[in-house]
């Protein structure tokens, strides 16, 4: 088996447990990866504001690593700050998915500099977002004008129970222009066609001289599906969505309640 060199972590439901927090058992699996030469890299749906925090929190900023933010949108150097690769969602879109949201009656979000901006500021799955990034919410009157800057990704907010309808009507909509997928059971990601988080860490693993057989990926949601089928090791976490445990090579004993990352570091890099 090839050395891993290259740690990819999702973070909600994965990386963090329901606090969102990286508990003591996890922190020194990681440290001690690192301590082995491995990089880190947090590959989140989240914008990279709202990673920023955890990575320094786990000193990435000084031990180096990377952010994988918009679900493949974005990566940037976490000691630098340089941007390593980026894809933008074309403007035509915007109103296009906020007229289908509108439709829908779920709400959608974006990002400025601050934080979460949407129509609809007391959605309750939309402040979700801002509890999961720790973020502010900016609410505004129209999204569709607001957004006059290039955005890596939009997220339609929605109740569980109605995922799967609007993520259909979604896909048969914007069908081979723009990718859709959920990301959560009331998250639905809307990004560039072909970003996910296997083809930056591809990019990413091409310029450090790697292959995807040194790199692991650890996921929960639909969205980690590519990464963890692309990893040389692909692990889906105890309380992963079956489809993800289905293309994972091992699936933890233990949730992310109770460190299934550490479980994994421990049993394949340490």
């Amino acid at each position: 088996m090839a050395e891993i060199k290259v740690l990819a972590l999702d973070l909600d439901g994965t990386l963090t447990n329901s606090q969102k927090e990286v508990t003591p058992r996890t922190r020194a699996a990681l440290d001690a990866a690192i301590a082995k030469g491995v990089t880190i890299v947090l590959a989140s749906g989240r914008p990279t504001a709202g990673v920023l925090p955890l990575a320094k929190e786990l000193g990435l900023d000084k031990k180096g690593g990377c952010i994988l933010s918009y679900n493949g949108g974005k990566i940037v150097d976490c000691r630098t700050g340089e941007t390593l690769y980026q894809k933008q969602l074309d403007a035509q879109y915007v109103p296009e998915l906020c007229a289908f949201a509108a439709a829908q009656d779920v709400a959608i979000i974006t990002y400025n500099k601050e934080g979460v901006v949407t129509e609809r500021p007391d959605d309750p799955w939309a402040l979700r977002e801002c509890f999961t990034c720790k973020l502010p919410m900016t609410g505004v009157d129209d999204l569709a004008k607001y957004v006059d800057y290039p955005i890596c990704k939009m997220l339609i907010t929605l109740d569980p129970a109605r995922r799967d309808e609007v993520w259909a009507a979604g896909r048969q909509q914007f069908d081979g222009r723009i990718d859709l997928y959920p990301s959560s059971p009331f998250f639905i990601e809307a990004v560039p066609l072909g970003v996910a988080k296997d083809g930056s860490l591809a990019a990413l693993l091409e310029r450090m001289g790697l292959t995807r057989d040194n790199l692991m990926a650890c996921g929960d949601g639909l969205n980690d599906r590519s990464m963890i089928a692309y990893a040389g090791v692909g692990v889906a976490m105890q309380n992963a969505e079956g489809p993800v445990k289905d293309c994972a090579d091992y699936v933890t004993a233990t949730d992310n309640d109770h460190d299934g990352v550490a479980e994994a570091v421990e049993k394949f890099i340490l």
